[in-house]
């Protein structure tokens, strides 16, 4: 793991080295996630199942569905972005905290 590359500044990033569009990746590197957190969602559900009461079901519909409208909304405005400006300021921002990790691991 390098500090300042992202999953996605990754996948995005390579894919438009071969030709791609700026909003397919985009695209692709979110719905590539989905199985992730879906795998780890029922990871931590099975393996906190004894903990699990009838009362905290609703707790979970409910964070599931505020977390899947916002992520929506994200989505869909992260895609919005991508098609009307560049990945500059996203690369900009990824590589100041880089070199804010790396330093960190320098000097801590």
């Amino acid at each position: 793991m390098i500090p300042g590359v992202s999953r996605a500044g990754a996948t995005i990033v390579s894919a438009m080295l071969l030709g791609a569009d700026r909003r397919s990746p985009a695209e692709f590197s979110f719905r590539l996630a989905m199985p992730t957190m879906v795998g780890a969602f029922a990871y931590e559900a099975f393996k906190d199942r004894a903990e699990l009461a009838h009362a905290n079901i609703m707790l979970i519909v409910v964070g599931f569905a505020c977390s899947f409208i916002f992520g929506w909304i994200v989505v869909k405005t992260f895609l919005g972005y991508v098609q009307r400006h560049t990945f500059a300021l996203f690369a900009w921002w990824r590589i100041l905290f880089g070199a804010i990790g790396l330093a960190a691991i320098y000097f801590i």
